[in-house]
């Protein structure tokens, strides 16, 4: 994860370097958001990936001594059936509709989304190693 972690360190800077001299220069406050908002997401990834690195330890990938075989030991859980891809696509397409169609839709969309993102997130509690 370190070397994952180093390039979304490095994009995050690149988009806060970038969002300031973008907006001091031209003035403009959509793309200084947009620049802003790019900034956000990659650091948040960035951290996302320090968190884990700082939390599994160094991985066989991290190691310029490291050979193949060391990687091909290690096993993650895969459910069998999941029904949260279906629900969080359902429930994306159906907030999608409903900022054009009303909120009631978006609403409800919110409400099938909430179980299919949980269940991504709370899938796997049971399984770890």
């Amino acid at each position: 994860m370190k070397g994952e972690a180093w390039l979304f360190t490095g994009t995050a800077l690149f988009f806060a370097a970038t969002a300031v001299v973008y907006g001091w220069f031209s003035r403009e406050p959509a793309g200084t958001a947009a620049l802003c908002v790019s900034f956000v997401m990659a650091g948040l990834v960035s951290a996302f990936l320090w968190r884990q690195y700082r939390r599994g330890g160094e991985r066989p990938e991290d190691r310029r001594e490291a050979e193949v075989r060391e990687a091909g030991d290690r096993r993650a859980f895969f459910p069998a059936r999941s029904h949260s891809p279906v629900l969080a696509a359902a429930g994306t397409a159906l907030i999608g509709l409903g900022v054009v169609q009303g909120l009631w839709l978006c609403l409800i969309g919110f409400g099938v989304l909430l179980p299919g993102v949980l269940g991504f997130a709370f899938q796997n509690l049971g399984h770890e190693e």
